[in-house]
């Protein structure tokens, strides 16, 4: 896991990457927020959506909620990043839509969008 801090808007962020899955339950999300805030000191997180399991977009599985309960409950907001198109489910369209009008979470194309908009957030 290789883990970049960067600042946009006077807001500290930790953009993290890597080559496999990071994200495959919710332990493995503590773990991650916990090693970001301790090498980075961020509460704002970016990521690639290769990095989690797919499991956690089948929304039956619940793990998304899960883990985005877990962010919420530390504060952190994240930001995950990719082609989220590939996906046919009108139940995922719908939460990445209400995700997206929220201010802990954000679905977005690219790393630049990410890191103007988490910027940004309250």
């Amino acid at each position: 896991m290789k883990i970049i801090k960067t600042e946009a808007n006077g807001v500290n962020l930790a953009i993290v990457s890597g080559s496999e899955i990071f994200i495959g339950n919710v332990q493995s999300a503590l773990d991650l927020m916990a090693t970001v805030q301790y090498e980075s000191g961020c509460n704002r997180i970016i990521i690639d959506k290769s990095l989690f399991s797919e499991s956690f977009f089948d929304l039956k599985t619940r793990l998304a909620g899960e883990i985005l309960q877990k962010f919420t409950t530390y504060q952190v907001k994240l930001a995950l990043v990719g082609d989220f198109s590939v996906y046919s489910s009108q139940s995922l369209k719908d939460f990445i839509y209400e995700c997206n009008h929220g201010n802990n979470f954000l679905f977005l194309p690219d790393e630049q969008q990410a890191i103007e908009k988490l910027s940004r957030l309250k």
